[in-house]
């Protein structure tokens, strides 16, 4: 099965992501796909960092009736801070029967070479770059011809907005019906999450 490793904090998961994954499956770019959620990214701030525990079981609560979408966790088992790199060598490791491909957006596509063993990665993973914007294939050609493969893909949906915008709303006791699945919304309720 080929897998597509969608990583993030997910602070929280918004209905962009579920949307975007979901298409990513339907597509036929990949079998499933793994929203890796992250115990924390090492180029982002932690401050306002849900735990990872919650932040993981509000995507799986997310992905429900998400066909060919779940939730994965199987970053939290791995040394701090992690490292994409080492995740998908772990993953490869640990799932010898399938096949990972990494999914990224364009914006992180034109900073890759920030990324630790960014090298490593392009020699041995697929790459699929979601736009976020006017990202193309061509953006950066010299990390593309160096790369396994790094493929586009064109037609993908836009997220409307982002996590930082649904805790805004939060925060301000705005609406996110549209934004984030009701179990979602009802779960942060329960627990009474304050941004």
């Amino acid at each position: 099965m080929k897998i597509g490793i969608f990583g993030g904090s997910f602070n929280p998961i918004h209905n962009g992501h579920l949307r975007l994954a979901e298409w990513i499956v339907n597509a036929g770019y990949v079998d499933r796909v793994w929203l890796m959620v992250s115990p924390h990214n090492p180029l982002k701030n932690q401050a306002g960092l849900l735990s990872e525990d919650v932040r993981y079981e509000l995507a799986s609560l997310a992905c429900v009736d998400v066909n060919g979408v779940e939730a994965c966790n199987f970053e939290f088992q791995l040394a701090r801070p992690t490292y994409t790199w080492r995740t998908m060598e772990a993953l490869r490791e640990a799932y010898p029967e399938h096949e990972f491909a990494l999914i990224i957006g364009g914006d992180n596509w034109l900073v890759f070479e920030k990324w630790a063993h960014y090298e490593t990665l392009l020699k041995t993973t697929e790459i699929l770059v979601y736009p976020r914007d006017t990202t193309t294939e061509d953006a950066m050609p010299h990390l593309s011809a160096m790369a396994k493969s790094v493929r586009v893909m064109q037609g993908a949906p836009l997220f409307p907005f982002s996590s930082t915008e649904v805790r805004e709303q939060l925060r301000n006791g705005g609406s996110v019906d549209n934004m984030i699945p009701q179990a979602v919304l009802e779960r942060l309720n329960e627990l009474q999450v304050k941004f």
